[in-house]
């Protein structure tokens, strides 16, 4: 009998743990989500400094037909540049992250939009879709290590 409760409560303890780690990794997803959810606000806001906040300092951005940012600084040039250009304006909404059975690497999907003047003034509109890959710091800070975004597919004509 004892083997039996003995053997029913390891049964017990291990779901416990098992659901627990569930249920914290869903904590992660919402804590990310909410992250992510202030940076994009910064950014339409083209709060720079609020915006580079959520970046790590190793971080690398990676934007369409452009070499690699990498560095806190390089991505400060960047950010500033881009929230300059006439018409600019970023807003994105990140779906969903997965996150490490470990809790502390996260990478989530996102699709984005990006408008700016085009050499005449037009404005332009460009659809996207982004990676971003988090990592959480000693400190218990979650910062962006990889930014990553393409172009969406254009959506093909209807048929007839």
């Amino acid at each position: 009998m004892r083997r039996l409760v003995s053997g029913a409560l390891s049964i017990c303890l291990a779901a416990a743990a098992a659901s627990s780690g569930a249920a914290d990794l869903q904590t992660v997803r919402a804590t990310l989500l909410r992250i992510d959810n202030a940076w994009a606000h910064a950014a339409a806001a083209k709060d720079v400094e609020r915006t580079l906040s959520f970046w790590a300092d190793d971080a690398s951005v990676v934007p369409p037909g452009q070499p690699a940012v990498v560095g806190k600084e390089a991505i400060r040039r960047y950010v500033t540049e881009a929230f300059a250009i006439p018409g600019f304006s970023i807003n994105w909404k990140t779906s969903d992250f997965s996150v490490s059975a470990s809790g502390d690497v996260a990478y989530g999907m996102a699709t984005n939009t990006t408008t700016f003047n085009d050499p005449q003034g037009k404005l332009i509109t460009e659809h996207g879709r982004g990676v971003t890959v988090w990592r959480k710091g000693p400190d218990g800070k979650w910062k962006c290590v990889v930014d990553i975004w393409n172009a969406a597919p254009a959506t093909p004509p209807a048929s007839k």
